[in-house]
């Protein structure tokens, strides 16, 4: 049985494409219900690790750098999904998708594009 990933919005995220996420049956957790807004990127992605989720965003640039410099020295992270700024139905739709997909396994120390 496939388990999905558990996910966890960036602070650039609309709070709706949570609850979208949410009503289709996805784990999903947010920078703010959190308490972790104002933190750098590179300490969002640790804390999506430490709680093994996948990290939703629309930073593409940022996190494709904290990506590689996470290969580059051995760090693990629960999987990084990049999204482009669309509605929010249209972007829950593509992480849908994605995430439906694709089993957590799948995700770890990924960069995915949705």
């Amino acid at each position: 049985m496939k388990t999905f990933a558990a996910l966890y919005t960036d602070e650039d995220m609309s709070a709706l494409i949570a609850k979208l996420l949410r009503s289709r049956g996805f784990d999903v957790t947010t920078v703010p219900e959190q308490a972790a807004l104002g933190k750098t990127d590179t300490e969002q992605l640790e804390f999506a690790a430490s709680l093994g989720r996948c990290l939703l965003t629309h930073n593409r640039v940022d996190f494709e750098r904290l990506h590689l410099d996470s290969v580059k020295n051995g760090r693990q992270h629960s999987g990084i999904i990049i999204v482009p700024q669309k509605n929010a139905y249209e972007v829950a739709q593509r992480i849908g998708i994605l995430a439906s997909v694709l089993a957590v396994e799948e995700f770890v120390n990924q960069l995915l594009y949705a």
